[in-house]
């Protein structure tokens, strides 16, 4: 009944898979599949489940699922929102044969011990703020003790952006069907989907139209990870340089090479602007350390970090002017970025460039690159970042709870790993030098962002589980991890 699946569809392109499958009994079919999960959820309770149907197909959805448990001799309590009479068509059958089958209605949630809650009030394409009854249902749900298995998508959660409207359900469950809501995995909605089920409900919905979104998985980037011949030397692995590290930011500029150097990069230079710079790397003394001037001589670089620390100097400037100019993968992060939103020339350069370019931008410096705030950001994570990747023709990486990364394409991505740990100083520098390690060696662009992502964020994870965090974990301690990952991953292939 469950299936697995990396697709992700907004609610525009959902409505065209439903209208091409409108003959296949999606409503009973979801009912059927909600009340079998629910079925299992409550296998050793005997406390009775609350319904919560809402006054669109979401509660229909809800109305048929409470039909399957009565049916299996659950006990089964629903509370409807709205007005029958005004219940689109599927879903006022579902009601109609609710009441067929003995079932009744309350209209307020009565006191109980719930062995579970489903949340059908709204579905994933819900616009507007929730307010009145249903507001005040879903603070009720959320002040229970009971487990919530949401349908489709906790109410209050809009499925294409992860905004909280206003309120949403906080759910231990949800099970959502035909494609994965961008919204369950950006933003607000990890903290209110819980563990997230799928069902196709027998529909191919690739086969109908196929997704410009998927989720970053390991499943599916394991595949990716460059391969190490035994006859392999440093240049087998590529070159970066980082360029950044202006007085009083040397840090960021080191912690990038760091995380280049332990991503597997043969050869890793660090080029800091600092007056008095270190000529070493005391903690990492394998990075060579070169005056921006010196770096321009190398014989080769496969790729290009260039912005942690940079600040905004006239020199800065005139180091983003002559790289940008390169015919060399260009990764842009934090000062680079900035510039970028101050200077239209060095906007224009980006976007004239061959050569791969990758931008790595917050919320903060997306929307000084796009000339809002950071609210109209976040308000479309997904939008923002295909925005910039198209107007800027550069892969981007919008970061965050649920990282965007978008081609210019159209192609886009939400990342699955991660933790409240990476909000901390200096994790986005960690992640420019990861990315740029893996481009330097063999990855495509967009391959090298996807996998770059994934491990930054799965790095955050096996530390938190080792006891390390989040609170108080630290940029540093990210690039060992990623190490250790690579090579956990690339024995289990």
């Amino acid at each position: 009944m469950l299936d697995n699946s990396s697709a992700l569809y907004l609610s525009q392109e959902l409505r065209t898979i439903e209208q091409a499958a409108t003959a296949a009994g999606l409503m009973e079919k979801a009912g059927l599949a909600v009340a079998t999960l629910a079925k299992e959820l409550t296998a050793d309770n005997a406390d009775p489940i609350l319904v919560l149907a809402g006054p669109g197909n979401n509660g229909g959805d809800a109305l048929v699922a409470a039909r399957y448990l009565k049916q299996w001799w659950h006990r089964v309590t629903v509370v409807l929102a709205g007005d029958p009479q005004k219940f689109p068509p599927d879903a006022r059958a579902a009601y109609d044969q609710w009441l067929a089958a003995g079932g009744t209605v309350e209209d307020e949630i009565p006191l109980a011990n719930w062995a579970l809650v489903l949340d059908g009030l709204f579905g994933s394409g819900l616009q507007r703020p929730v307010e009145g009854i249903y507001r005040e249902f879903i603070e009720q749900i959320n002040a229970s003790p009971a487990p919530v298995l949401a349908i489709d998508i906790p109410s209050g959660i809009c499925g294409d952006t992860g905004r909280m409207l206003g309120a949403a359900v906080r759910a231990d469950h949800t099970l959502t069907f035909l494609g994965l809501k961008p919204g369950l995995y950006t933003l607000d909605g990890p903290s209110h989907a819980g563990i997230i089920h799928f069902s196709d409900l027998g529909v191919a919905a690739g086969s109908i139209l196929a997704a410009q979104g998927h989720l970053l998985e390991l499943e599916l980037l394991r595949p990716l990870l460059p391969l190490r011949a035994l006859n392999s030397h440093k240049g087998s692995f590529g070159s970066v340089a980082v360029i950044g590290g202006a007085n009083g930011m040397t840090g960021a500029a080191l912690l990038a090479a760091r995380a280049a150097l332990l991503s597997g990069a043969g050869r890793v230079y660090a080029a800091l602007l600092a007056e008095g710079a270190p000529a070493v790397d005391l903690q990492q003394p394998e990075i060579m350390l070169r005056s921006p001037d010196n770096l321009r001589i190398l014989p080769q670089l496969d790729c290009v970090v260039i912005g942690p620390g940079l600040g905004q100097s006239a020199a800065a400037i005139e180091l983003l002017e002559y790289w940008l100019a390169q015919d060399v993968p260009l990764l842009l992060d934090a000062d680079a970025l900035n510039l970028l939103s101050m200077h239209q020339h060095l906007k224009h350069a980006l976007q004239n460039r061959q050569a791969p370019g990758v931008i790595t931008p917050h919320p903060g410096e997306a929307a000084r690159l796009l000339a809002c705030d950071n609210a109209a950001v976040q308000q479309d994570r997904i939008h923002s970042c295909l925005r910039l990747a198209q107007e800027l023709h550069a892969i981007c990486v919008l970061k965050g709870a649920g990282t965007v990364c978008a081609e210019a394409n159209g192609q886009w991505y939400i990342n699955t790993s991660g933790n409240p740990g990476l909000a901390s100083a200096g994790t986005g520098d960690v992640l420019s030098g990861i990315i740029g390690s893996l481009i330097a060696q063999g990855l495509r662009a967009i391959d090298a962002t996807k996998l770059g992502v994934y491990l930054h964020g799965a790095a955050a994870d096996a530390l938190v589980a080792q006891g390390i965090g989040p609170v108080g974990l630290t940029a540093s301690e990210l690039a060992p991890a990623v190490r250790d990952l690579i090579n956990q991953y690339n024995k289990e292939k």
